[in-house]
């Protein structure tokens, strides 16, 4: 049964120094609870929100003291009440923390999960957190697909936000994925500089394409592990950070990701059946931090025992000399 949900009259909000700094479209996912992204971003693109009353776009940072107006909200939302995270998913999301100190929490985030509430989504990586910790400011640094699982890194302090994201902007930040990829990769190494961009279909959902002439400047270093007889894991560092820019650059060369359902499902993969998107954030290299590693889920680990199990005696591991 649907209800229309609230925001229904102008929402205010002031930035204070909690928020300082960060882009809106994030800042607007965490206070407009149950709003789906795609309608957020669609009220920036048609000047429904508003910075101190200037048209803004979704990358705007905020400063201390802005006004931000957001024009009535209409949709229609499932009657859930906010479900509260349970004792038993907080206590979970806790054990799966990687590395901690007083600024930084880097969490292995499984795949199936998104990093935040929104979309139909009741909560995420980052209200789980909230909930188990007990801790009002954390906030997501960076984000990954919902699909895909590994590292993601959440800052406790409002420095240490604004410091790491200074640096995935500069690309300081090194990280690295794991992807099972359909067919035999035959580069060991290479470089996919393919510019993407980005649109939305009919029903609000995001969609990345490569374009030359509307694309964004995207570059991932692809590294070959493991050839098998029906796919490849690869190790993929993005050098820029586009939205599917893995999976969409795996496609442009030919070797979508298995499992993926929305880049290169109908590809030819004759290999053991995923049981999800075989993609993994694995390693964070951070100036001035120890590397932080995350190892392959067990679902990716059977699927590459199975690939192997099939492997023929010809194809050879590649050497292990890429780092």
């Amino acid at each position: 049964m649907n209800s229309t949900q609230q925001w229904q009259n102008v929402t205010w909000f002031e930035v204070d120094e909690h928020q300082d700094g960060q882009r809106i479209d994030n800042f607007l996912f965490s206070r407009l609870k149950g709003v789906p992204k795609s309608r957020i971003y669609r009220l920036i693109r048609e000047g429904q929100v508003r910075v101190n009353k200037k048209r803004i776009k979704a990358e705007t940072k905020l400063a201390i003291g802005d006004q931000i107006r957001v024009a009535p909200i209409r949709y229609e939302q499932k009657d859930e009440t906010a479900a509260p995270v349970s004792d038993k998913v907080a206590q979970g999301l806790l054990a799966r923390v990687i590395y901690e100190d007083e600024g930084l929490m880097v969490v292995n985030k499984p795949s199936g999960i998104a990093v935040h509430g929104g979309s139909g989504v009741a909560y995420g990586l980052i209200e789980g957190l909230r909930a188990a910790t007990g801790k009002k400011y954390l906030e997501l640094i960076h984000r990954i697909d919902r699909d895909t699982s590994g590292l993601v890194m959440i800052s406790k302090k409002r420095s240490v936000l604004k410091t790491l994201q200074d640096m995935l902007r500069e690309h300081k930040i090194k990280k690295t994925y794991a992807a099972v990829v359909k067919g035999q990769v035959t580069l060991d190494k290479q470089l996919i500089d393919a510019p993407l961009h980005r649109y939305e279909l009919a029903n609000g959902e995001r969609r990345v394409c490569v374009s030359p002439k509307e694309g964004k400047e995207s570059k991932t270093q692809w590294n070959v592990q493991e050839r098998f007889m029906h796919a490849t894991l690869v190790y993929a560092s993005p050098l820029s950070g586009r939205t599917h820019q893995i999976r969409v650059h795996g496609l442009s060369i030919g070797h979508p990701l298995v499992g993926d359902e929305k880049y290169g499902h109908e590809t030819e993969y004759r290999g053991p059946k995923p049981r999800r998107l075989c993609l993994h954030a694995m390693r964070l290299e951070i100036p001035g931090y120890p590397t932080i590693e995350a190892p392959l889920p067990e679902d990716m680990q059977s699927l590459v025992a199975q690939l192997r199990a099939q492997k023929a005696d010809k194809v050879v591991i590649a050497t292990e000399d890429d780092e």
